[in-house]
């Protein structure tokens, strides 16, 4: 007996001590886009007179708490973790791959968010019949590559090489076309020119651009001819709309902060009807809805805060019934229209209609 539990001992000492390569995720907390965090609306119109009777109901975001990079985890939270139905342990590598360092995964999970509020402006608006314009700019410049001083994130792009760019990926194909060493000329605006125009209410098309020009090196990997830029794509919208939320990263958020948009927008139609809903999924500015990481911990974490309704993407329905809390209705959407549609049948009592995971 003595040994037995000397052994045990040391089994259970063992299982703290012993670092394993693992990272945790876990339900993380929820916003209402239709509300208040820290005192400040999440969505807001600087400009616009939005009556009182915008603000209210739920359509809230969902978002997933994981470890940080320089957690150890130890084996024995590893296996409480993995016995866990709303917890789930990954890889280290998942979360915060070999190739990338803490900062830079933090950078991108910033630029993601940030798109994600672009494209969810844009396709809320487009829903609700304003014009939008898309324009390719400077998403990220690549610190210590050839665009550094020369080209800075948020400047738009008009052309390279005297060639017009409608897309982002027009600027890679127009570089590649070089030699490494050979320069690549762009006509841009700069991004403080573009601030100052949306302030004074000017159009950017008239604002006169600038020509830069950038000497291509070879890319590590493959030898090709880059520039060291990541163009994106903004839209220039008719009115200021302002996404106050911090730190919270990733592209998730998109179509609930879409829906948040319109229903403040048309408070006449609250799109609700009074319930609770909850949701995720990444959005473009066409509408249409993408899947999302850790879905599983998202449906308990708005289940806990009192969602009767979760809107899903089709693609991780499936995950989705694997996690599903007793009392969550998940329903299936593939575009903004879909959760729209949804939240009509929602609104009017026609639930039994709703396009259903499990259907």
């Amino acid at each position: 007996m003595l040994a037995s539990t000397l052994l045990l001992i040391a089994l259970l000492c063992g299982a703290v001590l012993i670092k394993v390569p693992y990272a945790e995720m876990s339900p993380g907390p929820t916003y209402n886009t239709l509300g208040e965090v820290d005192g400040e609306q999440v969505l807001s119109f600087p400009g616009k007179d939005i009556p009182k009777s915008a603000y209210g109901g739920n359509l809230n975001m969902t978002t997933v708490r994981v470890t940080g990079s320089e957690y150890r985890m130890d084996l024995f939270t590893a296996l409480h973790g993995w016995l866990s139905d709303d917890d789930a342990v990954v890889p280290h590598e998942v979360l915060y791959p070999d190739d990338k360092s803490a900062e830079e995964v933090d950078q991108l999970n910033a630029e993601e968010f940030s798109q994600s509020q672009e494209s969810a402006k844009a396709a809320a608006l487009k829903a609700l019949g304003e014009p939008v314009t898309a324009r390719v700019v400077v998403q990220s410049v690549v610190d210590g590559g050839p665009s550094q001083g020369t080209l800075h994130a948020g400047d738009v792009i008009r052309s390279v090489d005297g060639e017009r760019v409608r897309k982002p990926m027009q600027v890679a194909d127009i570089v590649t076309r070089h030699e490494p060493g050979e320069k690549v000329r762009f006509a841009v605006v700069p991004a403080d020119e573009v601030e100052a125009a949306q302030k004074d209410g000017r159009d950017i098309g008239e604002v006169e651009d600038e020509q830069v020009t950038v000497r291509t090196k070879k890319a590590p990997d493959d030898g090709r001819a880059i520039v060291g830029v990541q163009p994106g794509t903004t839209h220039t919208l008719p009115f200021e709309i302002d996404i106050s939320l911090a730190d919270v990263g990733g592209p998730s958020a998109g179509l609930m902060f879409a829906l948040g948009i319109i229903d403040k927008l048309t408070p006449e139609n609250k799109l609700t009807g009074g319930a609770f809903v909850a949701g995720t999924g990444t959005i473009d500015a066409s509408g249409q809805v993408g899947p999302i990481g850790g879905i599983g911990m998202k449906t308990v974490a708005a289940h806990d805060k009192g969602a009767e309704y979760f809107l899903t993407p089709a693609e991780n329905c499936s995950s989705a019934l694997a996690h599903k809390p007793d009392g969550l209705t998940l329903v299936e959407v593939e575009t903004l229209d879909d959760a729209l549609g949804a939240l009509g049948k929602i609104r009017d009592g026609g639930t039994a209609d709703l396009p259903r995971c499990d259907s």
